[in-house]
C-alpha cells in the first residue's frame, strides 16, 4: 500500500512523491529566480551566524539579515527543499527531494550539488551535522546517507531500522550527544555511537511523528499528527508524558523559546508555546505589519518555527512571516 510522504502531508503541494525516473535520470536543473520567493511554500528557516536561511519548494533559497527582508539566492536544483542545517556560522547544508543535498560554505550566499539521486525516487526530510564534516541525512521509506568528510561522498546506510522502511522524518542531537530520529507509525530510535548504530526505542504514539527537540542532557519532546506531543527527560528509559496541545492540528515544527519554553507551530495556523513543565501558555501572535492579522485558520499550514529577535519566525505555505506576542 502507497503510504504518502509524511512531508507531503503537511502541504497541498507536498501531497505526491517525486515522480519516477528513467534509468537515464535527467540532470537537475537550477532554481528559477522568482520575484515572489518569500511568499512561496517554505519549509524550514535556520540561523546561519548572524542571518537566517530558508529552504522550500521549486528549490526556492532566502537569506535574510534582519527577518524582515529577503532575497532569494541562486540554487542548483529546482526539485522541492525540506530542510536546512548550519554546523557553523558558514557551513550548512540543505536537503530535499531526488535525494537532493546542497552545501553552502560561505553562510547560505552560494550553494553547490554534493547528492543527486532522482533514480531513488526517493526525498530526504531532515540533515543533521555533528560537526562540519560528519554528517546525517534521513528521509523517506528508510532512506539515511551519511557523510564524514564534508559531503564530499554520501554513502546509503544499511541496518536493521533502515530495512523496516518507514519514514523518517525529524532528526536531532540530544544533550548528551545520543542521536534521536523519529518518524512513521511513531517510529522512534536512539543512537549512541553518532549514528553507527541504532536501538528502537518503545514510543507513546503509534502514529506519525512529525518533530523533535532535545531538552536537557537525555531529554525530547516529540510531537506529530492530531495535536499529539510528548516529553521525557530521558528517551531510553522511557517515561514519555503528554502534552496538552489544546488542538487535534498537526504539529509539525518545534523551537527553544527564551525561558526554557518551546514554541510549536502546525497546520491551520496552529502556533503555540508550551512551558518548561509541558503546560500551554495562551499567547495571541500579531503578523508583523498587520496587527489586524493573527495565528489561525485562514493562514494555512507553518511548518516550522524560529525565535528571532523577541519575536518568531515561520514559514510555511504562505511562506515566512513574522509574529509578535499580544500575551494571554
Amino acid at each position: 500500500m502507497f503510504r504518502p510522504i509524511p512531508v507531503a502531508a503537511v502541504l497541498a503541494a507536498l501531497l505526491a512523491t517525486t515522480p519516477a525516473y528513467s534509468a537515464e535520470a535527467p540532470k537537475p536543473r537550477a532554481a528559477e529566480m522568482a520575484p515572489m520567493s518569500e511568499r512561496s511554500l517554505l519549509t524550514r528557516v535556520v540561523p546561519a551566524g548572524s542571518a537566517l536561511v530558508a529552504v522550500g519548494a521549486r528549490g526556492h533559497v532566502l537569506r535574510s539579515e534582519d527577518g524582515t527582508a529577503w532575497s532569494q539566492v541562486a540554487a542548483p536544483v529546482d526539485v522541492l527543499l525540506t530542510s536546512v542545517f548550519f554546523a557553523d556560522a558558514r557551513n550548512g547544508w540543505a536537503v530535499g527531494h531526488d535525494a537532493s543535498i546542497l552545501h553552502s560554505a560561505d553562510g547560505g550566499r552560494s550553494w553547490k550539488l554534493q547528492n543527486f539521486q532522482p533514480e531513488l525516487n526517493l526525498a530526504l526530510l531532515d540533515v543533521l551535522f555533528l560537526d562540519a564534516q560528519h554528517g546525517l541525512a534521513v528521509g523517506a521509506y528508510g532512506l539515511m546517507l551519511e557523510t564524514r568528510d564534508g559531503g564530499a561522498r554520501w554513502t546509503r546506510l544499511d541496518s536493521p531500522l533502515t530495512q523496516e522502511g518507514l519514514h523518517f522524518n525529524a532528526l536531532t542531537r540530544l544533550g548528551d550527544g545520543s542521536l534521536l530520529v523519529v518518524g512513521e507509525e511513531g517510529m522512534m530510535a536512539l543512537s549512541r555511537d553518532a549514528g553507527a548504530t541504532w536501538e528502537r526505542l518503545a514510543s507513546p504514539y503509534e502514529s506519525s511523528l512529525f518533530a523533535v527537540l532535545a531538552s536537557g542532557p537525555t531529554g525530547a519532546l516529540v510531537a506529530g499528527l492530531r495535536g499529539n506531543a510528548y516529553r521525557s527527560d530521558d528517551v531510553a528509559a522511557g517515561g514519555w508524558q503528554r502534552v496538552d496541545t489544546g488542538s487535534v492540528q498537526s504539529v509539525f515544527g518545534l523551537a527553544p523559546m527564551p525561558g526554557g519554553s518551546v514554541g510549536m507551530a502546525g497546520l491551520n495556523g496552529f502556533l503555540e508555546v508550551v512551558d518548561s513543565a509541558g503546560r500551554i501558555q495562551p499567547q495571541e501572535w500579531h503578523r508583523a505589519g498587520s496587527p489586524t492579522v493573527t495565528a489561525g485558520h485562514e493562514l494555512g499550514a507553518f511548518s516550522h518555527l524560529l525565535a528571532w529577535r523577541g519575536d518568531l519566525l515561520t514559514v510555511g505555505d504562505s511562506g515566512v512571516q513574522r509574529w509578535s506576542s499580544g500575551g494571554p
